[in-house]
């Protein structure tokens, strides 16, 4: 089953979700599901971002790229594109959906999802490793991240990662796998911002990129003043 949206793509076909349609793509650096299942791809002009779900943590040892069927639309890309849909809707900095598929096998089902490529972006965690962000740069980050908790967006993987900057400086959040929205304010905005400050100690620990509590004091500023 297929969900897209015919204002990027009129027709939609199963071979655009297959990476062996795409020999020469690039794989994309720093979104979510690794081993090369995340490609950067065209299609008729349009620059795209190809992501194959895998699973994380222990049961994907057995069930790397396999999740069990609790109905279409509670499906990981059905609920990612409705969740990147209502963010485009609202002009927040993430990508715009292209097209999600799920293939149903018995009770299981395998997933992918297409978005739209944001132009000259990379992760903060490659921007960090080339030099040190300026105290404006952190409170952008800062500033970012508060903007989404102020619309009730909860980023379920928080990361220095899934945090991208292009060469002007502007800030964008991907990989909104397992996100949604929240009732209202709550414990999950903290846990949120502790989720991403172990991502940026672990990025930095050793030594390769500064990030020190004066980093982070920079960080709390643009937030608390977002």
């Amino acid at each position: 089953m297929i969900v897209y949206d015919d204002s990027l793509v009129s027709h939609i076909e199963e071979r655009l979700f297959e990476p062996d349609s795409w020999p020469d793509a690039g794989q994309a650096p720093g979104y979510a599901g690794g081993r090369g299942s995340t490609l950067f791809i065209e299609h008729g002009g349009q620059h795209w971002v190809l992501r194959h779900y895998h699973r994380g943590g222990l049961m994907s040892r057995w069930l790397d790229d396999q999740f069990p069927r609790f109905g279409v639309a509670r499906s990981r890309p059905f609920r990612e594109w409705d969740l990147l849909a209502r963010l485009t809707k609202l002009n927040l900095p993430s990508p715009r959906p292209v097209a999600g598929r799920i293939v149903m096998r018995g009770l299981i089902y395998s997933a992918d999802l297409i978005t739209v490529r944001i132009p000259d972006v990379e992760p903060l965690s490659t921007r960090l490793a080339r030099g040190p962000l300026n105290q404006a740069g952190w409170r952008r980050i800062g500033e970012l991240v508060a903007r989404f908790h102020a619309a009730r967006v909860f980023h379920a993987d928080l990361t220095a990662h899934n945090i991208q900057i292009d060469s002007a400086g502007h800030m964008y959040l991907v990989d909104f796998d397992r996100g949604r929205l929240m009732p209202g304010p709550g414990a999950w905005t903290q846990n949120n911002i502790n989720r991403l400050l172990r991502s940026l100690r672990k990025v930095s620990q050793d030594g390769s990129i500064v990030f020190t509590d004066a980093e982070w004091q920079w960080l709390l500023a643009g937030y608390h003043a977002g």
